[in-house]
């Protein structure tokens, strides 16, 4: 039996961190967190991420799959925050985000962990970019340098 498993650390990993303005109140501590375990637990040198702003959520698979055709980069963190209003906006916007970032992930054979914060409140987002429920900037960096180390490992076995 055959077992892969792969570290996280990973010293020459190209990231590109994707990342979207709205509510960027709470995005920039999922910022943050990724940077941190990207950098600390990675050991990724600052020079090997880039960080693109989009405008909102809707933007992030786009922006991703651009990133993606540049050649340049072995995973992508896919970061922001949807808040449900009172509208069935928040539904629309989070399904699509979700499905395009699958979509581009497997059909360019390239990891884009997903750090998009979909939640009831603006608590649980609070909540979940650093407070009590952790920092899933930085689980969703974690999850894109073990991929890449995972999907090394698929290719060499």
């Amino acid at each position: 039996m055959k077992v892969i498993e792969a570290n996280i650390a990973s010293p020459e990993a190209t990231i590109a961190i994707v990342i979207s303005r709205f509510n960027n109140f709470i995005n920039h501590n999922l910022l943050e967190g990724a940077i941190s375990s990207l950098t600390r637990i990675g050991q990724v040198n600052h020079d090997n991420i880039t960080v693109v702003w989009v405008p909102g959520a809707f933007e992030l698979p786009l922006a991703a799959d651009t990133l993606i055709k540049t050649n340049r980069y072995d995973a992508i963190v896919a970061l922001g925050t949807i808040i449900r209003g009172n509208t069935s906006h928040f539904e629309h916007i989070a399904n699509e985000t979700s499905s395009g970032i699958a979509r581009i992930a497997i059909s360019n054979n390239i990891p884009i962990s997903f750090g998009l914060l979909t939640t009831e409140n603006i608590e649980q987002a609070i909540e979940r970019s650093g407070t009590k429920a952790g920092n899933k900037g930085s689980e969703a960096a974690i999850v894109a340098l073990e991929m890449i180390n995972v999907i090394k490992a698929i290719k060499i076995n």
